[in-house]
């Protein structure tokens, strides 16, 4: 069965940046859509970013214009560029594979 480890995670400071790698393993990558969510405690999971086979992007309005989603398929890896973090973006992070498996997640915390 595929499985996919995020990692990159951490304590930034409001307005800072931070790097979310997401590689899987079990599974042909290529052929599926990929994507992050975020779920912060007592919120329900939302969509962060998608990103299709061909490369096009989709983000949630809360992230556009900070946020940049990537993928590598040669590499099974995904990434998630965040900048200009907001306290807002504090959440666990989670990529996914077309919607049908999960990773562990990922804790991301912005605060001073």
């Amino acid at each position: 069965q595929v499985q996919l480890v995020e990692s990159g995670g951490g304590l930034v400071q409001p307005g800072g940046s931070l790097r979310l790698s997401c590689a899987a393993s079990g599974s042909i990558l290529s052929i599926y859509p990929m994507g992050w969510d975020r779920q912060a405690p007592g919120k329900q999971r939302e969509l962060v970013a998608t990103i299709t086979t061909g490369g096009s992007t989709n983000y949630a309005d809360s992230v556009k214009g900070r946020f940049t989603i990537s993928r590598d398929n040669a590499k099974k890896m995904v990434y998630l560029d965040m900048n200009s973090l907001k306290p807002e973006d504090t959440a666990v992070y989670y990529c996914n594979l077309g919607r049908i498996t999960w990773g562990q997640g990922t804790q991301v915390t912005v605060s001073s």
